[in-house]
């Protein structure tokens, strides 16, 4: 029967696969923002997997102390809960390449993969900033900055960026993820990685400064976690994103103005 022919059945099935790489993405996202939760309220997490309590523990303990590894670890989660969605339009335009034979399941999760690796590797750099800002007394047991000076230096560098042609660049880029692939695209789950590789150093440059940020709010801090992941994800986005950059820019920059002549004032 015509119904029960096996191109319309193979399209169900990839179809299922599709649905199922989806969820599985959003998992992944959900189980970082849990994470992050449960050290933002410094409330370790009991039966989350076969990870202790004092594991959750330790991480809130190192954004006071300056542990390192765990800082790491801190970072890498928050990373991810804040970069994943980021990452959700270039996913979604890689999963219809797919659906035409073009991309599979495993070049996906080489994709996400690939990009994810940066973000570790931005971690890393995350952590190391606040281990040598903590052991210098410019952030506190929250991780958010506890010298005007430095405040204003994160607000003035962070609003000046939104100008600069390397974060237009690697917004249109981002921006733009079809067009991205079309000039990148090569068959296989090892080029796909490699693609999800460039697009999280397009993604870092567009965003380093904004989780710089982190340090003025907490890096641990829900609210500004919230807040700054949405202004992110929807910073990629063309038509939204063109009409947020630069007001962003001239409301950091005026930001940093203020703190700097709050704390000339107040010695």
């Amino acid at each position: 029967m015509a119904f029960l022919s096996p191109s319309p059945l193979r399209g169900l099935a990839g179809l299922n696969r599709a649905a199922l790489a989806w969820i599985g993405f959003y998992a992944a996202v959900l189980a970082a923002w849990l994470a992050v939760f449960a050290m933002a309220v410094q409330n370790p997490a009991q039966g989350l997997g076969d990870m202790p309590a004092d594991f959750w523990a330790s991480l809130c303990i190192a954004a006071g102390q300056a542990e390192f590894l765990p800082l790491v670890a801190m970072w890498a989660i928050m990373s991810m809960a804040m970069m994943l969605p980021t990452f959700v339009p270039a996913l979604r335009c890689f999963m219809d390449l797919s659906h035409s034979g073009a991309a599979d399941g495993r070049g996906a999760v080489a994709l996400v993969a690939g990009y994810l690796v940066v973000w570790l590797g931005a971690s890393v750099m995350g952590a190391g900033a606040q281990y040598f800002a903590s052991g210098a007394g410019l952030v506190g047991m929250t991780g958010a900055s506890v010298s005007g000076w430095f405040t204003a230096l994160l607000l003035l560098g962070a609003g000046a960026y939104q100008f600069t042609p390397l974060k237009e660049a690697c917004l249109a880029k981002c921006r733009m993820p079809l067009t991205f692939f079309m000039e990148r695209w090569q068959p296989g789950a090892a080029h796909a990685g490699r693609m999800g590789v460039q697009l999280g150093v397009l993604c870092l440059g567009c965003c380093w400064a904004l989780m710089a940020l982190g340090f003025v709010g907490g890096t641990m801090n829900l609210v500004w976690m919230g807040l700054a992941t949405l202004f992110m994800t929807l910073e990629k986005l063309p038509d939204i994103g063109r009409i947020l950059t630069r007001p962003m820019g001239y409301f950091l920059i005026a930001a940093g103005v203020i703190v700097a002549l709050r704390s000339l004032v107040t010695g």
